[in-house]
């Protein structure tokens, strides 16, 4: 059972910390950037203008946060953390530091096989299937997704000639209990995808004021007879999803 409370929280988050030698406080870029794949992050950080200005602590690890300069403008840079909490975590910590809008973009498993390997995907509504959501919004099915942006992105998606897919995804917490029955339900409702943190992001977004927009590109297939593990793993194609970086870039700087 959760119970869901409309109150303040009882203590909130201090923002990024730093380390010796580093400017503190500091104000964070009004919008961040972050993919989900560590691959994907480290080649931002060797490929573009970065600069470490502080780090996230979260229970037992750290992570670094970046401030990373394109087209004369200056975003704040962070590996987003896998599952609702830890993005969650990983939003009100940010938002603490400065950060209005977020950009989040990763793989997800699709429910179709028609969907082709890496293809964009555009999620308007979320199922939740998951717990953190349901602490920062009251309880419901569905909550919808990308409200604001999604005309802009695809503008900045016809500059890369790349194609999309739109549609409903859902957030589970439990991807080993990703089941037949499970899949087969939640394709009904139409959803083409399944991931772990858009429902979570809508709804703390949502709840914070905060603006965001979240992307996914296709990995394995869960809509044949056999799982398809396909480009899943963060070294697969990574040439072809590095491309996405500057289509992230391109689209922050069409927001900021």
């Amino acid at each position: 059972m959760i119970i869901f409370s409309n109150e303040e929280a009882f203590f909130k988050s201090k923002g990024i910390k730093y380390r010796e030698g580093q400017r503190n406080p500091i104000v964070l870029p009004k919008t961040a950037i972050a993919v989900y794949s560590r691959e994907l992050f480290y080649r931002f950080i060797t490929t573009f203008f970065t600069k470490e200005v502080g780090y996230l602590s979260l229970a037992n690890f750290e992570k670094n946060i970046y401030v990373l300069r394109h087209k004369g403008l200056c975003f704040t840079l962070f590996m987003a953390g896998v599952s609702g909490p830890v993005i969650s975590a990983d939003i009100e910590a940010l938002a603490a530091s400065g950060v209005e809008k977020f950009i989040i973009f990763g793989n997800c498993g699709v429910l179709h096989e028609h969907i082709d390997d890496l293809k964009i995907i555009i999620p308007t509504r979320a199922y939740r299937d998951e717990g953190t959501s349901q602490h920062y919004i009251p309880d419901s099915e569905y909550i919808d997704v990308n409200p604001k942006y999604q005309e802009i992105f695809k503008d900045v998606l016809g500059d890369y000639s790349l194609d999309f897919e739109t549609g409903y995804t859902w957030t589970t917490d439990a991807f080993f209990r990703e089941t037949p029955s499970k899949i087969e339900y939640f394709r009904n409702k139409g959803c083409v995808c399944v991931e772990m943190e858009a429902a979570t992001i809508a709804a703390v977004c949502k709840a914070k004021g905060l603006d965001y927009f979240t992307f996914f590109y296709a990995g394995d297939n869960l809509g044949g007879k056999e799982w398809d593990e396909r480009s899943l793993s963060g070294k697969a194609r990574l040439d072809e999803k590095a491309k996405l970086l500057h289509l992230a870039l391109d689209f922050a700087v069409e927001i900021d």
